[in-house]
C-alpha cells in the first residue's frame, strides 16, 4: 500500500514538474564540483565541471544614463499621451516621489499599481535628435541564459540598437538593431531569428519586429537568446548535449553570448506615424518600466557560487583555481597550464582541475623504474608541501594527516600516504597473497609519478 502510495505521489509530482517546466534548464544544472567516491585505496575526491545557477542579474548591476540629465523632472514638466495628444495632465516631478521617475524603476518589481517606470524628458529640442544611452554594468563577466526582454510604458522606439561589451565599457559591439524601417534607419535588410541558422547565428541583424509604434499591447522588445540555442539543442532545447559540444569547441559562440556590459541605444522615440507633430512635442518620450536580464557569473566551469560583496560578484573557486572569473590556478597548483572545465562529456563535464607544482611537493626522488619508491620521497619544505592535506594526494588505508606535514599511519601499514604494508619491508608479505605490492593504478601513486617525471613509462 505504502509503496503504491509513494509511485502515485511521484507520478503526480513527474506530472506536475512537466508542466510547470516544459523546457529543460537551459545550460544544464552541473551544480557540483566534486563529490566524495570509494575506491580501493578509500575515499578520494572525484572532480567535474561546474556553474553557479542561472539567477535574475538585473539585481547586481549599476546603471548609467547619458546624458545623465536626461531623466525627466527637473525641472517638472508635462506630458501627453501617445494615443491622444490633447491629453497632456501628466506630470514627471523629481521632487515628489509620486510623480518622479528615476532609473532605479527599470528593475525593481513589476506587480505594483499603478506601474512604476524610468522616463526620458520630452522631445522639446526637435529638430535636434533625443538620443539616450542606457548602460548596465556587473563588473564580471556574466554568461546570458534567457532572452533579453526591455518593456516600454510609451510606445517602442522606432530606431534603437542593443549593444555588449567583452571588456569592461572599453569598446562596444552590436548585438541587434531595431527599427520601424531598417533599410532607412541602418541600411540593413530587415531580418528576423528565424531567418537565421547554425552556421549565421553570430550573424548581427536589423529587426522590423518590435519596432511598430505605439500599441497598448505592444510595448516588449527582446533579444532572442533560446532561439539561437535553439539552431544547436532543437526547438524544445532538449538536445543540450549538442549545444554543449558546440559551446565547448567554438570559442566565437562561447563569446556570443558572454558579457561584461549591455548598452541599449535609443536613437528616435515611437512617433506612430510619418512626421513628427511640431505643435505637440510634449508626446514623444522614451518609458521603461522594465528589463530583465537573466544569466549567471562566468566562472570557467570551475564554481557553483558566485558571491555578492561590496557590489562587486566574484566566483567562489574550485579545482585548485583563482581570480575573479577562476581564470588561473591558485599559487603551488600549476603542474600543467590552466584550462577551463568542459561540459563534455555528458553528464558530469570535465574538470581541468589544476595539480600541483613539483616544486610544491619537494625534490625528485630516485626511484625504481618499475615503480617509484614513494617512501624516499624528500619534502623541501614540509610546511609549504601539505602533502598529506592535498585533495589529490592524501593519507591512504585509514590514515590521518599530523600537522598537515605527514600521515600517521594504521600498525600494518607505512610509507608518506601509507600507501605501503609494513610486512613488505620486512619481507614476510606472503608471496602468493599480493599484498606485498601497491594497489594497481592508484591515483595518487599515479599522480605522483607524473608529477615526479618517470624517466620511461611506468609498468603494471
Amino acid at each position: 500500500m505504502y509503496l503504491s502510495r509513494f509511485l502515485s505521489i511521484h507520478a503526480l509530482w513527474v506530472t506536475v514538474s512537466s508542466v510547470m517546466q516544459p523546457y529543460p534548464l537551459v545550460w544544464g544544472h552541473y551544480d557540483v564540483c566534486k563529490t566524495q567516491i570509494y575506491t580501493e585505496e578509500g575515499k578520494v575526491w572525484d572532480y567535474m565541471a561546474c556553474q553557479p545557477e542561472s539567477t535574475d542579474m538585473t539585481k547586481y548591476l549599476k546603471v548609467k544614463l547619458d546624458p545623465p540629465d536626461i531623466t525627466c523632472g527637473d525641472p517638472p514638466e508635462s506630458f501627453c499621451a501617445m494615443g491622444n495628444p490633447y491629453m497632456c495632465n501628466n506630470e514627471c516631478d523629481a521632487s515628489t516621489p509620486e510623480l518622479a521617475h528615476p532609473p532605479e524603476l527599470m528593475f525593481d518589481f513589476e506587480g505594483r499599481h499603478p506601474s512604476t517606470f524610468w522616463q526620458s524628458a520630452t522631445w522639446k529640442e526637435y529638430p535636434k535628435p533625443l538620443q539616450v544611452n542606457i548602460t548596465l554594468s556587473w563588473s564580471k563577466t556574466i554568461e546570458l541564459t534567457d532572452n533579453i526582454v526591455i518593456t516600454f510604458e510609451s510606445g517602442r522606439p522606432d530606431q534603437m540598437i542593443l549593444e555588449k561589451s567583452l571588456d569592461y565599457g572599453r569598446t562596444w559591439q552590436p548585438y541587434q538593431y531595431y527599427a520601424t524601417d531598417c533599410l532607412d534607419a541602418f541600411h540593413m535588410d530587415p531580418k528576423s531569428v528565424k531567418d537565421l541558422s547554425q552556421h549565421s547565428v553570430l550573424e548581427i541583424i536589423c529587426t522590423e519586429e518590435y519596432s511598430t509604434g505605439y500599441s497598448t499591447n505592444s510595448k516588449i522588445i527582446h533579444f532572442e537568446i533560446k532561439d539561437r540555442f535553439a539552431f544547436f539543442a532543437g526547438p524544445r532545447l532538449r538536445n543540450m548535449a549538442s549545444l554543449y559540444g558546440q559551446l565547448d569547441t567554438t570559442k566565437k559562440l562561447r563569446d556570443f553570448f558572454t558579457v561584461t556590459d549591455l548598452r541599449i541605444r535609443l536613437l528616435r522615440p515611437a512617433v506612430g506615424e510619418i512626421f513628427v507633430d511640431e505643435l505637440h512635442l510634449a508626446r514623444y518620450f522614451y518609458a521603461i518600466s522594465d528589463i530583465k536580464v537573466r544569466g549567471r557569473c562566468k566562472c570557467n566551469l570551475h564554481a557553483t557560487v558566485c558571491v555578492y560583496d561590496n557590489s562587486k560578484l566574484t566566483c567562489e573557486c574550485e579545482h585548485n583555481t583563482t581570480g575573479p572569473d577562476c581564470g588561473k590556478c591558485k599559487k603551488n597548483y600549476q603542474g600543467r597550464p590552466w584550462s577551463p572545465g568542459s561540459y563534455l562529456p555528458i553528464p558530469k563535464g570535465t574538470a581541468n582541475t589544476c595539480i600541483p607544482s613539483i616544486s610544491s611537493i619537494g625534490t625528485p626522488p630516485k626511484f625504481n623504474r618499475i615503480w617509484p619508491n614513494i617512501s624516499s620521497l624528500e619534502v623541501s619544505n614540509p610546511k609549504q608541501a601539505n602533502v598529506c592535506d592535498n585533495e589529490l594526494l592524501h593519507c591512504q588505508n585509514g590514515g590521518t594527516c599530523h600537522n598537515n606535514v605527514r600521515c600517521l599511519c594504521p600498525a600494518a601499514y607505512t610509507g608518506i600516504l601509507c600507501e605501503k604494508l609494513r610486512c613488505e619491508e620486512a619481507g614476510s608479505c606472503g608471496s602468493d597473497s599480493g599484498q606485498g605490492a601497491p594497489p594497481r593504478g592508484s591515483p595518487a601513486l599515479l599522480l605522483l609519478t607524473m608529477l615526479l617525471g618517470t624517466a620511461s613509462p611506468l609498468v603494471f
